[in-house]
């Protein structure tokens, strides 16, 4: 089954004490669709400006991603400038250029409007609204936020929260969202706005999953390491929702095993800037570390 990606596809520039990555490519769904396709077909909807590199459009059609929705305004692409200090589970935005972003709204190609998986990465709510309006019945949607949208569109970004099977966010801006310190008592908060499932990315502490009244916790992977965690999250959600797709089983023993590819692919997407490391990952070396998180999260009952 394939997987439809609307969001946002950028240029980034990053600073983390390891070094600096200048007019990268970068982007919620960029980030998303690469990683997904590892596991399954991808449809990607989003927007560039004239300025976007075709290497990178190359890059993107490299992955067998279809770039139908993809649209090219008059403009400069959405610009993102970051830098991270030691603390690599915070950025520093140091400046954010909307560009073309800011008058877009999402046209979802025919072709593309039975998608039985759907993921809404970062972008307005009010947009994640739209194009639920536009697919007919995904079997699975799962949508991820910030903390701007959190703060600028609490009520919108619930309507959407009621809609979909998982919803992805990190611990501060569970904590946000609804006010609760301890992620337990946040989670059922939100559960309680209809969510269906819940994943809480922790960055290096792991990843909650809160569905069925049941808890799931991975480790993150240990690394040596870590070199930009620039959309690790949304590479996180790629490896996710590329895998349940690819089984197109939704037990609850299969949501786990997506956590993990999920956690996998986010592992291997910060030991390089922007998507450089996946660039040259093979399938392989992801089954390998796959079962490296096995025996590393095993134990026998004595």
């Amino acid at each position: 089954m394939s997987v439809l990606v609307v969001g946002t596809v950028a240029i980034d520039s990053v600073e983390t004490p390891f070094g600096v990555g200048e007019n990268i490519l970068g982007g919620s769904a960029t980030y998303f669709a690469t990683s997904a396709s590892f596991f399954t077909d991808v449809n990607l909807v989003g927007v560039i400006g004239e300025d976007f590199p075709a290497e990178h459009i190359e890059f993107l059609k490299s992955r067998n991603i279809d770039l139908r929705g993809l649209v090219q305004e008059s403009g400069k692409t959405f610009h993102w400038k970051g830098k991270y200090g030691f603390d690599l589970n915070e950025a520093q935005t140091l400046d954010t250029q909307l560009n073309v972003l800011q008058t877009f709204s999402p046209k979802i190609p025919a072709e593309y409007a039975n998608a039985e998986y759907l993921i809404l990465a970062n972008i307005d709510p009010s947009l994640q609204l739209e194009v639920l309006a536009q697919v007919k019945k995904p079997r699975v949607v799962a949508c991820d936020t910030m903390n701007f949208w959190i703060s600028s569109k609490p009520e919108v970004l619930k309507e959407v929260i009621a809609k979909v099977d998982f919803f992805i966010i990190n611990e501060g801006e569970a904590r946000q969202l609804t006010g609760e310190v301890n992620l337990i008592k946040a989670s059922r908060a939100i559960l309680n706005m209809g969510a269906k499932n819940l994943i809480i990315k922790r960055g290096e502490y792991g990843v909650l999953l809160f569905t069925n009244g049941s808890i799931f916790a991975a480790p993150a992977y240990p690394l040596e390491s870590v070199f930009d965690p620039t959309g690790a999250g949304d590479t996180f959600a790629g490896g996710f929702m590329g895998y349940l797709a690819s089984t197109g089983n939704l037990s609850e023993e299969s949501i786990r095993q997506a956590i993990v590819y999920g956690s996998v692919m986010a592992s291997f997407n910060v030991e390089d800037f922007s998507l450089d490391r996946l660039r040259t990952l093979k399938y392989s070396e992801i089954e390998e570390r796959y079962r490296e998180f096995k025996r590393m999260t095993h134990f026998e009952q004595i």
